[in-house]
């Protein structure tokens, strides 16, 4: 019987809580998707996009789907050689509590990502219309 993980139970629960304040160095973003290696590209409140890399402690225990929130800081320009431009150092698992937070931004709004842009009614799982109809 395997011994269980305290890491991976530590990263878990240090998502679900949102911090108090951030940083200046950090922000709220929308991981648009993978790049590979733990790498994310993710948009900015101001759909700014910047490419940003997974913290350690969270490689291979938290993963990160697309349209997902995460807690960046940006590195100081010329800080590093690599592609990264910031690391990311949260992940909002715990949503309605991270939304409550005054530095949530308000890009982030709920009802802009959940409206589709279209006007039409949906058709799943109806019928397809038949001809008879028009008769």
């Amino acid at each position: 019987m395997g011994r269980t993980n305290r890491g991976v139970q530590a990263a878990s629960d240090e998502t679900l809580t949102p911090p108090d304040v951030l940083a200046a160095n950090q922000t709220l973003v929308r991981v648009v998707k993978p790049e590979g290696n733990n790498l994310f590209l993710c948009a900015l409140p101001g759909q700014e996009t910047l490419v940003l890399e997974l913290a350690q402690k969270f490689r291979n225990t938290i993963w990160i789907k697309r349209g997902g929130f995460a807690l960046a800081e940006r590195y100081e320009d010329g800080a590093t050689d690599t592609r990264a431009q910031g690391e990311i150092i949260n992940i909002v698992r715990g949503e309605k509590e991270w939304r409550k937070m005054p530095y949530w931004p308000k890009e982030f709004a709920k009802a802009a990502y959940d409206q589709d842009d279209s006007d039409e009614e949906s058709t799943v799982g109806k019928m397809p219309p038949s001809d008879s109809d028009d008769e």
